[in-house]
């Protein structure tokens, strides 16, 4: 009964892994449309449509299209304040899944009724209480990974923003200094680094391309991250622009802040290095190191003190 639940186990994230790779194998909206224009470009021929829908990956022509339909009937019961919630968690994320919040809910709804229709025919020949509560259990499982694996993605993009802001901020600091204006600075430090922070400050500079206000795609871009950091840089920029201060003052002292908390952010993490460590120095290395120096001394006290239990 043990190996049958740990195979059923490794078969139940076998199916959750593959639903995360075809997620992630899915290309961005923007990397499609330049592949197709690209593609165009390139035909000297006029060709048929279907070879056109046929260029298309499998995801974004089958997969994708099933689980829009299928989202659309579903959310139709769902409460508003469930996909509301997985919305801001995509978008904190920086969406990896490259799904709406309604197709991440129906491919977490569709992979834990799998698991759980698989359980059951696979448990046709237990009793009905365990085969329905192990079920149970490996559908709640596959249903909620998903999230889980979703909640690991925010924490890595935080530590992402948090570990560069203060580099980007010096960035601005030094390209406003030298006579661009914000917009400028931002776009140098999305074409320098190509990571979380720069695709934020790229898309800010999109909505502002597209006739946005700065100061309202500044505050969705730290509603979309959700850290302290941004936030704080993000009001004070917003009010420099109020008052009239100067941008580069500012963003010199916010420079220095985040340069400051993340040295307390290192320091904190090492002085929490020694409790991290009590658990496997007690129960794994310090175990170990007793049988290997006590060890000895302990049989030669059981054959002299232990009434012959030794030869």
């Amino acid at each position: 009964m043990l190996s049958l639940i740990v195979v059923l186990v490794i078969l139940a994230l076998g199916v959750i892994a593959l639903a995360l790779v075809i997620g992630l194998g899915a290309p961005r909206e923007e990397e499609v449309l330049q592949a197709r224009l690209a593609e165009f470009a390139a035909r000297d021929a006029p060709v048929n449509l279907e070879d056109v829908e046929l260029s298309i990956p499998f995801t974004q022509r089958v997969i994708v299209p099933v689980l829009r339909q299928i989202a659309t009937f579903i959310t139709r019961f769902t409460p508003q304040s469930i996909i509301e919630d997985t919305r801001r968690r995509l978008e904190r994320a920086g969406n990896p899944t490259r799904l709406g919040a309604a197709e991440f809910f129906v491919m977490r709804l569709l992979v834990g009724l799998l698991l759980f229709g698989l359980l059951q025919v696979l448990l046709l020949p237990a009793s009905p209480l365990p085969r329905w509560a192990l079920s149970l259990a490996i559908g709640g499982l596959g249903f909620y990974f998903p999230m889980l694996w979703l909640n690991q993605q925010i924490a890595r993009r935080n530590r992402e923003i948090q570990k560069t802001l203060p580099d980007a901020l010096d960035l601005l600091v030094i390209c406003v200094e030298a006579g661009l204006g914000l917009d400028a600075a931002m776009q140098r430090v999305a074409d320098r680094w190509n990571n979380e922070l720069g695709r934020a400050f790229s898309r800010v500079l999109q909505e502002v391309a597209l006739g946005r206000s700065r100061r309202d795609a500044l505050r969705d871009m730290a509603a979309r991250v959700d850290l302290p950091d941004m936030t704080t840089f993000v009001a004070a920029i917003i009010q420099a622009e109020q008052l009239g201060v100067s941008i580069a003052k500012v963003l010199h002292i916010q420079a220095d802040q985040m340069r400051l908390r993340r040295r307390q952010r290192a320091e904190e993490l090492a002085r929490q290095a020694p409790i991290k460590m009590l658990f496997p120095l007690v129960f794994l290395i310090f175990p170990a190191m007793f049988v290997v120096l006590l060890g000895p001394a302990a049989l030669i006290l059981i054959k002299q003190f232990g009434g012959g239990f030794l030869p």
